[in-house]
C-alpha cells in the first residue's frame, strides 16, 4: 500500500559546491564539484519520502519566475507533486548557496529562506488533506502550517514537525503535534538545556519527542518513557540535508514501525545520504 504525505514549508533552489573549505574574506575558491537541486527542509523530506516508495506533495510558495523551472524539474524527476501557495508571483524564489568542506562533510549555508515569500491561510488549496496519511511541517510557512496542523488534527492525520531551529509561531502549532523531531539547535523561549526543551514540548502533551545530535545518539521521550537511539558511525562526505532526509525517512517508517524503530531506520537513511555529495546522489548510489 502506498502512503501519501503532505510536506508544508520551504521551497528553495540550492546551489551546492564541494570545496577544500569555506572561503575567507576576499578569497576566491575553485570548487571540485557542484550540483543544483530543489531544497528546503520540507522539500528534501518530501523527496526522501517519495524515494522510499510513497506519494509526496510539497505545499509551499513557488510562482512563475524562470528560476522556478529548475525546482519544478528536480521535483518532477523525484515524483514530488507541488501545491503552490502563490502560483502567480513573479518573485525570485529563495536561493541557498552552500559550500561543503571536502575533508569533513561540514557545510556552510547562506540563504534567505521564506522571509519574503510568506503565504496566508486563505492560499491553502481546497481538499489539500484528501487521502493524506501524514503531515510534516518545517515552520517556514508558519501561518499555513498552523492551519494545516489544526485541520490534520480534526482528520486524525498524524503531524510531524521538523524542529531544526525555533521559529516564532511554533507555539501555535505544538498543541496539534504528534511527533516533534528536533535538532540540538532547537531552543524554545527560556530554554537553555535539553532537559528544558523536553519539558517545554512535553507541556504541550506531544506524545513523542526526539532530539537529534548529528553523529551522536538520539534522545527521546515517548509516552513518558525516555531513552536513546544510536546512529550509524560513518565517515561523512556531505552532511547537507541530513536532517531533512532524516525527517522524510521518519515519516515513511513511522507509518509502519513503532517510534524508536522509526527513529533508528531514519538515522540509517540519513547516514546513507551523508556518504554522498549533495542531497540526491545517495539515491542514485543506492538505486
Amino acid at each position: 500500500m502506498t502512503n501519501f504525505g503532505l510536506f508544508v514549508g520551504l521551497v528553495t533552489l540550492d546551489l551546492i559546491y564541494l570545496a577544500e573549505s569555506a572561503p575567507r574574506n576576499n578569497q576566491k575558491l575553485v570548487a571540485t564539484d557542484y550540483t543544483v537541486a530543489a531544497g528546503g527542509p520540507a522539500t528534501n523530506a518530501a523527496v526522501t519520502f517519495s524515494y522510499l516508495g510513497n506519494d509526496a506533495k510539497i505545499l509551499g510558495v513557488l510562482g512563475l519566475h524562470p528560476m522556478t523551472q529548475l525546482i519544478r524539474e528536480d521535483l518532477l524527476n523525484y515524483k514530488v507533486a507541488i501545491a503552490d501557495l502563490h502560483p502567480n508571483t513573479n518573485a525570485v524564489p529563495p536561493v541557498s548557496s552552500i559550500i561543503v568542506t571536502q575533508a569533513t562533510g561540514e557545510r556552510a549555508v547562506v540563504s534567505i529562506n521564506a522571509v519574503k515569500t510568506q503565504a496566508s491561510s486563505t492560499s491553502i488549496p481546497a481538499e489539500i488533506l484528501q487521502n493524506v496519511d501524514i503531515v510534516l511541517i518545517d515552520g517556514h510557512q508558519m501561518t499555513v502550517g498552523c492551519e494545516i496542523a489544526q485541520m490534520a488534527k480534526t482528520e486524525n492525520i498524524p503531524v510531524v514537525i521538523d524542529g531544526g531551529s525555533w521559529k516564532p509561531g511554533f507555539e501555535q502549532i505544538l498543541p496539534f503535534v504528534d511527533y516533534a523531531i528536533c535538532s540540538a539547535n532547537f531552543y524554545p523561549p527560556n530554554c537553555q538545556t535539553e532537559t528544558e526543551v523536553f519539558a517545554y514540548l512535553n507541556a504541550f502533551n506531544i506524545p513523542h519527542i526526539a532530539i537529534t545530535h548529528g553523529e551522536k545518539a538520539i534522545q527521546y521521550l515517548s509516552c513518558g518513557n525516555t531513552g536513546v537511539v544510536d546512529v550509524p558511525n560513518i565517515q561523512p562526505v556531505d552532511t547537507l540535508g541530513a536532517g531533512d532526509i532524516f525527517h522524510g525517512a521518519f515519516c515513511h517508517y513511522i507509518l509502519q514501525q513503532n517510534f524508536t524503530d522509526a527513529l533508528a531506520l531514519a538515522a540509517n537513511t540519513a547516514a546513507d545520504a551523508c556518504q554522498s555529495f549533495g542531497t540526491r546522489r545517495w539515491m542514485e548510489k543506492l538505486g
